[in-house]
């Protein structure tokens, strides 16, 4: 498990600050009604392309982002580049629709800290976001 500075304060209330960005509203709803089960977890906004997303980034100041590669005006490796370039603290968690290995090597060679296929991987997404959001508890 990795370790980030984004600290939750124990038992303030506080929760772990997630924006999703993703250009499919079925997908972005699929994963709002998973993470909306988990207590501590918050989706504080939502993207439909990169240039949202960024600007959501750099504005709400969000725990972890959940980033869509494929999306318009700037896609999520961008993005990712982006943020890496700007060293903005925070989680990233690539998603994908097409399962090709090269992705996920790109992404982590960009300096994602995850890689999801959305087909496949949405339980696991849902157990690595609930248990940062634990860690994060007990910092």
């Amino acid at each position: 498990m990795i370790s980030t500075k984004h600290a939750l304060e124990k038992g303030g209330g506080k929760k772990f600050r997630i924006i999703l960005a993703d250009d499919s509203s079925l997908i972005r709803d699929r994963i709002k009604d998973i993470l909306n089960n988990l207590d501590n977890v918050e989706i504080i906004g939502e993207a439909i392309n990169g240039v949202e997303a960024l600007e959501l980034i750099e504005d709400k100041k969000p725990d972890l982002m959940l980033l869509d590669i494929r999306m318009p005006e700037m896609n999520g490796i961008e993005v990712l580049k982006k943020i890496k370039e700007k060293k903005i603290d925070i989680i990233t968690c690539m998603l994908t629709g097409c399962p090709r290995a090269q992705y996920g090597a790109r992404c982590f060679a960009e300096g994602a800290d995850y890689f999801f296929e959305k087909d496949y991987d949405i339980e696991h997404l849902l157990k690595v976001i609930s248990s940062l959001a634990i860690d994060q508890i007990e910092v």
